[in-house]
């Protein structure tokens, strides 16, 4: 397969209008094929695609593009009237074929259509791959579930043949057995693709893993696993090169200071020797010189050497990546192995949720997860039919997708104080750090921070809370995250001791944090419990 680079970008900058740098200086190229494109959240990977796709114009710098650019946002806004054919922005095209069929021989007519007489054809052979037909192009939007929406929209890119196709985290809110569609639908993607998404299943489809690190753009020939393998060893090496540059520098004060214990004992001799008069002056005025130029030279070496080493010691550092691992110190909820904190019950069956327990509720677009959390954590009546949840505990935290319950104006700090209000400013300032929330991050108003950074302040409330939960209810809590801060999360909740009730569709990031029972939701409204993932 070639490997030709289809987007180049020269020193690219791009900053915002209120002067917030997004990207700096962005150097490097996107080949051919499928390319996933990852980085941290904050790096700008969203940012750089919406500069490709035109929507955006850089400040300063270049983005070469060898094509037409086609391209999805992580957020699809339709009216409810949409149609399928508008969804897959085809209408205009079908319009006119309707009207060159019934007679109208108006030029524009033949321009919309351009070279897609056989466009139905196609539409009809594209939507059968994910479960839809012809047939279904008049059908509102409102018919189908948000995932299916998604996945009718990438199918829409494809018929639509643009030379370049970027797709921005296409797998959030996609339940399984559509993700496994979107997998089909990428492995037989003609053109180049570029895919940001965290979705560890989604990114082994790819050709090349581009990531979006430094103000570069650094490419490996392989998909996601294998570039993590990559890095891992690169990181080793770096590491070790770091630690070999170290004790080299630290060789060479030492050496340093030996030297100069030297110079300081001769100096000491040769001055007792001239003041002792055992030399005649003359000579001893020589030696004296010397000695001096000759230490002068001496220290001039050892400098050169520990500059030398210092500069190496830097080089080695730059290739070593921040350590960004969360390890915190949380309160014991004391919940027993016995204690009942919430349950799930429906015509024939009752579900308990009680102890540390961890529970996965999953289950296909519109079965209605969402909006049972919502009905346990709020108390409000379940729809006829329907399954109800009731909580046994006042002790609860929920994350609900939108991150809708932080103050926006107040910082970090004060929205965990809203929460802990016994707990120090010191301790709070010190656990946010834990979290990676470091710097004048924790005293910036909430607004002016990254979706990554806004998530962990939303998740600091919930995890320092005083009193502490006994119950935390997460609601598709990795959408939107990259791939760091997923594994970021796992680790914080590896540090909570309270039961966990998650929704999610990652099943990468469901087996990370150990769940011991499934709760699986069906169109119908009943539910089936099983013990683990994989039963």
């Amino acid at each position: 397969m070639s490997t030709k680079p289809v987007i180049a970008f020269r020193d690219l900058t791009f900053e915002w209008p209120d002067g917030t740098i997004a990207l700096s200086h962005v150097n490097g190229t996107i080949n051919s094929g499928r390319t996933g494109l990852i980085g941290r959240n904050g790096a700008g990977k969203s940012t750089l695609l919406r500069l490709i796709a035109g929507d955006l114009q850089a400040t300063a710098g270049h983005i070469e593009v060898s094509g037409a650019v086609g391209y999805l946002p992580q957020t699809l806004t339709l009216r409810p009237d949409t149609t399928i054919a508008e969804l897959l922005g085809i209408d205009g095209i079908l319009a006119a074929l309707k009207a060159i069929e019934s007679g109208d021989a108006d030029p524009r007519h033949f321009d919309a259509v351009h070279d897609n007489w056989d466009i139905e054809s196609r539409a009809d052979e594209a939507l059968h791959r994910i479960g839809f037909s012809a047939a279904d192009l008049d059908r509102r939007v409102t018919e189908v579930s948000g995932g299916e929406s998604m996945l009718i929209a990438i199918t829409g890119l494809r018929i639509r043949r643009t030379p370049i196709t970027l797709l921005d985290e296409p797998t959030n809110n996609l339940d399984r057995a559509t993700r496994a569609r979107l997998a089909e639908t990428v492995d037989e993607w003609p053109g180049t693709l570029v895919v940001v998404s965290h979705d560890l299943e989604l990114l082994e489809h790819m050709d090349n893993t581009t990531e979006l690190y430094g103000g570069s753009l650094t490419t490996f020939g392989g998909p996601y696993s294998a570039w993590r393998e990559y890095q891992e060893q690169e990181q080793r090496a770096a590491q070790q090169a770091a630690r070999t540059a170290k004790q080299a520098l630290k060789m060479e004060k030492r050496q340093r200071i030996e030297a100069e214990t030297k110079l300081a004992r001769r100096e000491r001799t040769a001055k007792k020797a001239q003041r002792d008069g055992g030399i005649p002056k003359v000579l001893a005025g020589n030696l004296a010189n010397w000695a001096q130029a000759s230490a002068g030279s001496l220290r001039s070496t050892l400098d050169d050497r520990i500059h030398s080493a210092q500069a190496a010691l830097d080089a080695a550092d730059a290739n070593v990546r921040e350590d960004e691992h969360i390890r915190l110190d949380l309160p014991d909820p004391d919940v027993p192995a016995g204690r009942r904190l919430a349950e799930f019950s429906d015509e024939n069956l009752t579900i308990v949720i009680q102890g540390p327990e961890r529970v996965a509720l999953v289950g296909a677009n519109g079965t209605g997860k969402s909006t049972l959390v919502e009905q346990l954590v709020h108390r409000f009546e379940s729809a006829p039919g329907r399954p109800r949840g009731r909580l046994l505990t006042e002790f609860i935290g929920y994350l609900p997708q939108r991150l809708d319950g932080l103050a926006d104006e107040d910082s970090a700090i004060a929205n965990v104080q809203a929460v802990a209000p016994g707990i120090p400013v010191g301790t709070i300032r010190n656990q946010l750090a834990r979290l990676l929330l470091r710097g004048d991050s924790v005293d910036r108003p909430v607004h002016t921070l990254s979706g990554g950074e806004r998530f962990r302040v939303a998740l600091a409330r919930l995890l320092l809370a005083d009193p502490p939960a006994q119950l935390l209810i997460l609601d598709e809590p990795t959408n939107n995250l990259d791939i760091e801060s997923v594994e970021q999360l796992a680790e914080a909740l590896d540090a909570y001791r309270g039961a966990l009730l998650v929704v999610s569709h990652d099943v990468a990031f469901l087996e990370r944090i150990g769940v011991d029972t499934v709760i699986e939701l069906a169109e119908t409204g009943r539910m089936r419990q099983r013990p683990g993932l994989d039963a």
